[in-house]
Order: structure tokens, then C-alpha cells, then sequence
């Protein structure tokens, strides 16, 4: 970790060792700026306090190395910004604070919201103390720890399964009883439309076939109109006929010698004429009897065909594709009919699903109790040790009403902690003490490390009003969650820095305008120094220097009796971190 003009920092570079790091420092000199610092590039409010006097910008960059198989909340969050670790395995962040009081943000070199780094800051590293609001504090997290503390894995994935299948059913006949009154309506059209189609019954090409035969039923009707009436003008009363026999006659009788030849000719062509009128209207009789007219048929065809055109407008189809549209209309009445016997598979489907839910429900609920019990039983073993003799711990495991199950369960979980015999038992987040509470922490963590937490733990004031046995106990602790992890630690206790694994010294340096805070790490012959002055005071004396030493003997950083130590990179390391900015 660097840091750059953090309030009386102006410069440090900070290597973090896997295991254990204290901080330690006379009073004043600075240690709390370290996490504030740490804060800061967490993703914390940028305090225009962090700004150190005369600097235009301050800034704090971090390394982290990630696991090789990263947390899937970690995937998932970088996921979100299109981020992944860079090709070292390794997640770089970065803040700056300028004096005009504008903060921004960076994980990997791309510019990210400071929300965003909050978020991603709360999975790399948990901050144990009196008003941290992460990890072990947030209730939301505990029915997961409690899962993890006991390997109830594949249980809450047969949970989850059993969940996800009764809400799909549910969801399916939700939406089935949904429709269901729609559904009820198209029925009742469909049968009505099936019922007129099949009552017409046309058939491809009818429609042709039937205009066709009105055009020629139409056309008989009309010739034979026109004939009739010339058969009239020749035949009927008064007709060409008549006419042509009245002249005749007329003529006939007219004495008129005079007139001879050709009165006579006259006479023959009237003749003629009448014969041809004659002949005309017989060959126009046979003519008729060809062209029977058949009104009925007419009237008939007429009726069917444009039923066939008007069933045809309202389906908006062809006509021709009326017989099909019959054929597709039944196949979705039979469909809708058979919607009631899928509503009765699907309610007898849910039922089934929702015992077996039940039954997972249960099982899973009572492994948790007992879980519970378990957790509750090894924490408190870890309590007397720290100084909490008159604490209990509860693990309150509270099953939810029906509507309220999840993928996850039916069951509410809650870390509970009462400090003294008298009191009712509570949030952890409701301890007034800042020591308590961060050596509370502590005996949880130390008993759920493989099931919860970060791989990057700050504890703060988790010494306050300790000494003796009970900081040692406290520093013993902190060593076998080292293990698993890597700790930061601020202490004031010689008999807890005494197991780091890496100890810095803060102090401050110069005076007035050039007052400057300084980290060193320090050697074995500098930890025998600076626990010597935690143990003596400034007064540091040959005896207080043996004690030391033999403090660091019994609890430094050697291999200590029983210490097998995890492989696990997820944590706070050295490497370059990129781009910093000057000034």
C-alpha cells in the first residue's frame, strides 16, 4: 500500500506479509492515519481532513492478490464495470483526494464510482470495530456464515432446486388463471366460428366454381329475356306476324287493275315476308327450348356464394382458405378444452412440489438449529479466554412464514451477543465497547475462518483495557486466524504484537509546518527495541528488553507449535500500483 500526503503522512510504502501485521506507536503518532489511509482507498468518505496541510492532492493506492478462484460476489461485482484482474492475478486500487475537494476512483486504471470501490472494498477486507457495519455485523450475511460453518451447501442447493421448480409451477398456473376468464371468451368465439364453418362447410374452390355458374345462370336469364321479347315482336299479338297477314289481306282485296304486276309483286313479297316471319318464330321457339332458365338454382347459388364471401370478409381470408381456417380453428378450441385438464395437472403438480419444498424446508432448517447449537457451544469456549467471561452468544435460527421462503430456505438467522448475565441478548452491532465488540469478533472469527470473512481483516481498538494473560490469549487468537488470513492491527499491547508476522513502527517526525508522520518496518533487534518500550515505557531498561525477547520468543513469528498455515492469496501484497499521480 502507498500513501501520498494523507494528513501527516507524505509518503510511506507499506509490504503487508501474509499472517499477522501490527502497527504499534506512542500515542499521537499517527497509526489511526494508517487506516484511514486504508479507508480511504476502500472506498470511505473522502474527509477533506485526509488532505495534508500545503499538499494539492493526496492519494492512497493498494494491491490486492486474488485467489485463483475468486469469490463469485467478487466475479460478479467486477463483472459489473466490465472489470477483471489484471494478467498477474492482481486487483489495483486507487484514490485521490484534491485540495478543491474532488475524489476519484480507480480498480485497475479504470476510473470507478466511489460506491462501486465501497462495494468492492467491503469483500476484500473486513474492518472489525466499534461502528464498522461489515462482515460479521450485517445480519444479512449470518444465515450464509451458518450455512458455511456447517457444510450445508448441497442441502441449500436441494433448497434452492425445490424453490426454483414450485415458483415455475406457480408462476405457469398464475399465469394460466390469469388468462383464464380471456381464455374463456376466445373458447367461446372459437366454437361459435367452428360451428358457422362447419354449418357452410366450403370447399377449396367453391367459391370459383359458384360465381361462375351465377355468371352463367345470370347470362340464360338474360338471353332468354331477349329472345322472349323478339318472340313477342314476331308471334305475339300484334307482332310481325299479324302485321304482315293484315297488309296481305288488305292488299287482297283491293280491285285495282290498274295497279297489275305490280301490285301482284307486292303481294308475293308479303307472302314471302310472312312465311320467313313465320319460319323466324318457329326456329326462335326451338331456339327458347334450348335455354331453360332455373330461377331456383339461381337463387340458390347466390345465397351459398355469398355466404362463402361474407364469412370469408369477417375471417379476413381468401375464400378458398376458409375449409383451412376451419381445420385450424378446431385444432385451437381442442387446445383451449384441454386447458382445464392442464390447470388440474398443474394444481396437482404444485401440491406435490410443495411438500417436497416443505420437506427440504425442514431438514434444512433443523440442520441449521443444530448447526446453530454447535457454533453457539465453540464460541462460547472462546469467550472467557478474552476477557468475556459473563458474555453469551447466540445464534437465533427463526422460521419464516410461508410467503416468505426463499432459495434459500424458510429460516431467519441472527449472531446475538448479551454481555453480561442480566442483559437481554442482541444485534452485535448494539455493543457499546469497541474492545468487546472487536474481541467478539475475534472469537467468532477465529471459529467460523474457514466460513466467513474476507482474507484481509482490520482489527481496531481489540486491545483496549487488556493485558496479561488475556492479551496474550487475544494475540494467540489473531495468530491461528492468521492462518487462514492476513490481519492489519493496530495494538498498544507488547504481549499481542508480540505474534505478528510483520510489525510496523509509527512515529511522528520533525516539528511545526514539516511535522511528518514515518512507518519502518522493523528488524528482530528493532522488535525487541520497540516491545521493550511498549512493556517499559520510554525508560527502557535491560530488563524490560529480556522480557521482550522472551515474549518474542515464545509467540514471534517462528513456526509455532501446531501452526499450519493456509495457502490463500486473496490479500493485501507488493506490487507496482500503476499510474500513480504526482503531487
Amino acid at each position: 500500500m502507498t500513501i501520498r500526503n494523507v494528513v501527516l503522512v507524505e509518503q510511506a510504502r507499506l509490504v503487508f506479509a501474509p499472517g499477522l501485521n501490527v502497527l504499534t506507536g506512542e500515542t499521537g503518532a499517527g497509526k489511526s492515519i494508517l487506516l484511514d489511509a486504508l479507508g480511504l482507498v476502500l472506498g470511505a468518505r473522502a474527509d477533506q481532513r485526509l488532505l495534508r496541510p500545503g499538499a494539492e492532492r493526496a492519494q492512497v493506492a493498494a494491491v490486492f492478490a486474488v485467489d485463483e478462484k475468486p469469490d463469485p460476489e467478487l466475479e460478479a461485482l467486477l463483472a459489473e464495470q466490465d472489470l477483471a484482474l489484471a494478467e498477474d492475478g492482481l486487483l489495483y486500487l486507487r484514490r485521490s483526494l484534491d485540495a478543491r475537494g474532488s475524489s476519484r476512483a480507480f480498480v485497475n486504471d479504470q476510473p470507478v464510482t466511489a460506491g462501486f470501490l465501497r462495494r468492492l472494498g467491503a469483500l476484500l477486507v473486513e474492518v472489525h470495530g466499534q461502528h464498522d457495519e461489515r462482515g460479521l455485523l450485517q445480519p444479512a450475511r449470518h444465515r450464509r456464515i451458518l450455512d458455511a460453518f456447517a457444510g450445508l451447501e448441497e442441502l441449500v442447493a436441494e433448497v434452492a432446486e425445490c424453490h426454483r421448480h414450485h415458483a415455475e409451477l406457480a408462476a405457469r398456473l398464475a399465469e394460466l388463471e390469469r388468462n383464464r376468464e380471456q381464455l374463456a371468451e376466445q373458447r367461446a368465439y372459437l366454437r361459435h366460428a367452428v360451428t358457422e364453418l362447419d354449418e357452410l362447410a366450403p370447399r377449396p374452390g367453391e367459391e370459383t366454381a359458384l360465381a361462375e355458374e351465377r355468371q352463367r345462370l345470370i347470362e340464360i336469364t338474360r338471353i332468354r329475356a331477349d329472345l322472349d321479347q323478339v318472340g313477342q315482336l314476331l308471334m305475339g299479338e300484334g307482332g310481325a306476324d299479324e302485321q304482315l297477314a293484315a297488309a296481305l289481306r288488305r292488299l287482297e282485296r283491293l280491285h285495282a287493275p290498274s295497279l297489275g304486276e305490280p301490285l301482284a309483286a307486292i303481294i308475293e313479297a308479303l307472302g314471302r315476308a310472312g312465311a320467313e316471319v313465320t319460319e323466324a318464330g318457329h326456329g326462335l321457339q326451338t331456339l327458347l327450348a334450348g335455354f331453360e332458365e332455373d330461377p331456383e338454382r339461381l337463387e340458390q347459388v347466390e345465397e351459398r356464394l355469398f355466404a362463402i364471401r361474407a364469412l370469408a370478409r369477417k375471417h379476413q381470408v381468401p375464400p378458398d382458405e376458409l375449409a383451412a381456417l376451419a381445420e385450424k380453428l378446431k385444432a385451437e378450441c381442442a387446445a383451449l378444452d384441454d386447458l382445464e385438464e392442464q390447470r388440474d395437472e398443474l394444481v396437482r403438480q404444485l401440491a406435490a412440489a410443495e411438500k417436497t419444498l416443505a420437506t427440504a424446508v425442514g431438514a434444512l432448517h433443523e440442520a441449521r438449529r443444530a448447526a446453530a447449537r454447535r457454533l453457539e457451544q465453540q464460541v462460547a469456549a472462546e469467550l472467557p479466554a478474552l476477557r468475556l467471561e459473563t458474555a453469551r452468544f447466540r445464534v437465533r435460527v427463526s422460521a419464516l412464514a410461508r410467503e416468505r421462503w426463499t432459495g434459500t430456505g424458510g429460516d431467519e438467522v441472527a449472531f446475538e451477543i448479551a454481555t453480561h448475565p442480566d442483559a437481554p441478548f442482541g444485534p452485535l452491532s448494539r455493543i457499546a465497547s469497541g474492545g468487546e465488540l472487536a474481541r467478539i469478533m475475534l472469537a467468532l472469527k477465529v471459529v467460523l475462518r474457514e466460513a466467513a470473512g474476507a482474507a484481509v481483516m482490520v482489527f481496531d481498538e481489540i486491545d483496549r483495557g487488556i493485558g496479561g494473560a488475556t492479551a496474550s490469549a487475544v494475540g494467540e487468537r489473531l495468530a491461528r486466524l492468521a492462518d487462514d488470513a492476513q490481519l492489519l492491527l493496530v495494538t498498544h499491547s507488547p504481549q499481542v504484537a508480540a505474534f505478528a508476522d510483520r510489525h510496523f513502527h509509527i512515529a511522528k517526525s520533525g516539528a511545526g509546518s514539516r511535522l511528518r508522520t514515518e512507518v519502518t518496518p522493523l528488524d528482530e533487534d528493532a522488535r525487541i527495541e520497540e516491545l521493550a518500550r511498549m512493556l517499559a515505557g520510554s525508560a527502557i531498561t535491560e530488563e524490560a528488553r529480556r522480557a521482550a525477547r522472551s515474549l518474542l520468543d515464545r509467540h514471534g513469528p517462528a513456526p509455532r507449535p501446531g501452526r499450519r498455515r493456509r495457502e490463500r492469496k486473496d490479500r493485501l501484497c507488493e506490487g507496482e500500483v500503476g499510474h500513480v499521480e504526482e503531487g
